[in-house]
Parts: structure tokens; sequence; C-alpha cells
């Protein structure tokens, strides 16, 4: 959000450069909040941005099932899989903001009623990534024997991405679907509830919970010193101390050792992945310190 894409460019540059492993956008029409200000578009950008990288992975966290026709998604991934040569990671959820779909004009509908239809393109893009056709008839969408080709690089496919903590909705179709689930940065607080939430689910339909990558959104409030924290706490607080980003409860506010400490933790929780937001947006100073000082750590 206001960042023009040489901007977003530069940062996943440093991040190929850095070994930083992959780059994450988020999928609205405009930023939450504040539609005045400059927003690239979500599908475009991963594409500029894995078209003018080697080995960065980019995905988003994470797409709005509204936006796109499911089967056209599929398209679209696949695509997108071939032209970065296997370094898409689909990330996908129901839809979070209500007021973009009714300026949009698309339909909101209740939480049960978007989970459906998620749940519906989630049954698509397995079939779509797995036998390169579509054959499907639900209440949201019917797509009658539509070949998908050429399929994905990546086998057996991309991984799918599904983020959120409802227990009632999101947490079954994480269960059975995805190959990462992403913690969001609200439901920091609930985490090993959410956990052992997520192990009973698999276990009820028979699948092993260590074939799900878990994974975390947190706020990163990294600092190269003590001398520097109090600085960093700020910046930290005034962009991300409101209800919704788990500051506090993600425990990521610190230098380096402190930082490697608290990831340490995280794995030791189950959690194999780790999407920061940084409390400077990503600049230099923050990704060569974080490259240097906490990844070699890990």
């Amino acid at each position: 959000m206001g960042f023009s894409y040489s901007d977003v460019l530069h940062r996943a540059h440093r991040c190929e450069e850095l070994g930083i492993g992959s780059l994450w956008l988020y999928d609205h029409m405009y930023g939450p909040g504040a539609p005045g200000i400059d927003s690239l578009e979500a599908w475009t950008l991963a594409t500029a941005l894995l078209a003018r990288t080697d080995g960065l992975r980019v995905g988003h966290m994470v797409l709005c099932n509204q936006f796109r026709h499911p089967a056209v998604l599929a398209k679209m991934a696949t695509t997108l899989d071939q032209v970065s040569a296997g370094r898409l990671e689909l990330g996908i959820g129901s839809g979070s903001i209500d007021d973009e779909h009714h300026r949009l004009g698309l339909n909101w509908g209740t939480f049960a009623q978007r989970s459906d239809r998620l749940r519906e393109t989630l049954e698509i893009l397995t079939q779509a990534f797995g036998e390169q056709r579509i054959d499907f008839s639900g209440t949201h969408y019917t797509v009658r024997d539509m070949p998908i080709k050429p399929g994905p690089v990546q086998q057996p496919r991309p991984p799918i991405v599904v983020g959120g903590s409802g227990e009632k909705y999101t947490l079954p179709l994480v269960a059975r679907y995805a190959d990462v689930w992403n913690v969001p940065t609200y439901a920091l607080g609930e985490m090993e509830h959410k956990l052992a939430v997520l192990r009973s689910l698999c276990e009820d339909i028979g699948r092993d919970p260590a074939t799900i990558v878990m994974s975390v959104e947190a706020v990163l409030a990294l600092a190269p010193d003590d001398a520097a924290l109090e600085g960093v706490r700020a910046v930290a607080e005034k962009r991300f101390g409101g209800p919704g980003f788990g500051l506090h409860e993600g425990g990521l506010i610190g230098t380096p050792s402190v930082i490697v400490d608290r990831l340490g933790q995280l794995r030791e929780m189950g959690f194999g992945q780790v999407v920061f937001f940084t409390h400077d947006r990503a600049s230099d100073a923050t990704l060569e310190l974080l490259a240097v000082e906490v990844l070699p750590q890990l």
C-alpha cells in the first residue's frame, strides 16, 4: 500500500539476493480502510515479480476467492507456475473486506456462504492441478469437462495456502485441502489451541497433520541492538499496534538473539514457516539484518 512497482521490485530483488525465501502480497482492490492510497493489483504484481526474479517464491496472503472464477484462477495459476519455473505459492481465502465487495457489486454473503464457495474452489483447484481437467457441479460453480493444460510445473501441485482460524468453517477446509495453513495475525494469541483443533480435525478425516506446513503471519520489529530497540518498538506500535495485528501476541519484538529464540519456540510448536510484516515496511537495513543475523541461526 503506497508503494510503486519499483518499490516492490526493489524489495523482491533484495530478498532474492539475501536468501530470504519468499515475498507475499495482499489481494485487495485498494488498501483496506484507505481507498485513496495507491495500491497495485495482486495477480498482475505477482506475475511481474516472478518474471523479474530467478529464485524467489511469490504468493498472496491471501487471494480473495470472490474476485476470480475458480476455473480461470486454476488456469492463471498453472500458467504462472510455468512462467516462473515452479515458484508460485497459491494462498487463498474466503474474502475479508465487505466494503470492496459492495463497491464492486459482488455478492458478499454470510461467512458460511463464503466458506462454501471457497470449499468448491478448493475442489476445483485440486482437480485442475491433479488431473489437468475440471468437471465439477456445485451450488456456486459448475465447470464442465474443462481442460487445464499445461498443468503446473510443481508436483504434485503449487502449494495451496489457506489462511484463517475459524473452527467451524475454515479449519475443516485446511484439514481437507491445504498444503500450508497460515495462522493470521489476529489469531496469534490462540495458536496452541488452534493447532490442537486442526490436528483433531485431521485425525477425524484420516489425514496426517504432519503433511500440512504450519505457517505464522506476524509483525517483526527487529532492532540491531538494545539502543535502537525503543525506536523500533515505537514505529511498530504506531503502524501495527492496533487490534488485529497481534504485535505483542506474536512476541517478535527485539534484537536478533531475541527473535531467534522466539522463532525457535514457534518451531518447537510445529511451525515451519513465518511470514513477516516488518515494522519499517521491509527497508534494506531490516532485510539485511534479518538475513545476516537471524536466518543463519535457523
